[in-house]
């Protein structure tokens, strides 16, 4: 699919956009440079994914291609270091079933694994040997909540919830490089690692590359496949956008190019003209509060254009 194309949007495109190119797992677009403090790349492995797995933003976003409990394995692209703490955000979550997140380790290569994989961790790969993971309780697992585990030199998996730590599981076989092992279960529908970062003997954190790219805060509207084609704009549009620093408080939420000129029912001006039927058509509420604004008829005009 071709990338969308503007009067200076390489610097300027949005990590919507970007996402939203395609689901499929390219070269990191974020360059970097590695230091005496980097514990190298971490992204989820593109070959070992669960059935129902879909990977994008150069890896480090994993989501549910259909509203399924099950089949929602990913592991770790290379071996974690011990003490090296894995950061993750819940992206999206489902209410319609029971359990959340299961996070683990694994002394099995991602490249060793035979596909299709096991359609649950626990029990299904548990009962292996060199399997290790624990259940996180839903209230850890909410969309926006973020989390970090990692297992100790003696072999206990420890969790990390608003910088309090809890042992959850010992046991694990020092002996093997592991790989993180992640089952986005139950209510849990994506996840996005953050990154990852190693205390060193308390004077500083080492941190996995690339830095990761700042995404907004958990939306429905991530699966917004409908953005608008920046190439079709007009080049004033364009000019009025990327060159003059429009606020970002007056930016589209949706395709952050065009000037937020809609004023939904709730009294959010967050729509450009060109956003606002397609948030209307395919999602019925608003993108910041999710007030309903689905016109009852076709003819009713839900919206104000702010001129």
């Amino acid at each position: 699919m071709a990338l969308f194309l503007c009067h200076k949007t390489s610097q300027s495109q949005t990590w919507m956009q970007k996402y939203l190119i395609g689901c499929s797992v390219g070269k990191s677009e974020v360059s970097h440079k590695c230091s005496s403090r980097c514990v190298g790349p971490l992204t989820f492995d593109s070959q070992a994914v669960g059935e129902k797995i879909c990977l994008s933003h150069g890896g480090r976003l994993a989501e549910k291609t259909e509203n399924t409990f099950k089949n929602g394995l990913v592991f770790s692209s290379r071996p974690v270091k011990v003490q090296e703490k894995i950061r993750l955000r819940v992206e999206r979550d489902s209410f319609i079933w029971d359990g959340a997140l299961r996070v683990g380790f694994t002394n099995v290569p991602p490249s060793a694994r035979s596909l299709p994989l096991p359609c649950m961790s626990i029990p299904n790969l548990t009962d292996k040997p060199g399997h290790w993971a624990v259940p996180l309780d839903e209230s850890y697992c909410q969309a926006g909540s973020e989390l970090e585990f990692w297992v100790s030199s003696h072999g206990s998996i420890y969790i990390g919830v608003n910088n309090v730590e809890y042992e959850r599981l010992t046991g694990v076989d020092m002996k093997q490089p592991l790989w993180a092992m992640i089952d986005i279960y139950g209510q849990t529908r994506s996840i996005l690692l953050l990154d990852s970062k190693k205390n060193k003997k308390r004077l500083y954190h080492r941190r996995s590359c690339p830095a990761p790219e700042p995404l907004t805060s958990p939306d429905a509207y991530s699966h917004f496949r409908s953005v608008p084609d920046v190439s079709d704009f007009r080049r004033d549009d364009c000019i009025s956008c990327l060159d003059i620093k429009m606020p970002e408080d007056k930016m589209c939420v949706v395709c952050m190019v065009k000037e937020a000129r809609i004023t939904l029912p709730c009294g959010h001006r967050c729509l450009c003209k060109d956003c606002n039927s397609r948030v209307c058509e395919q999602f019925g509420t608003c993108p910041l509060c999710r007030h309903t604004i689905r016109a009852s008829s076709v003819g009713e005009r839900w919206f104000i254009e702010v001129s």
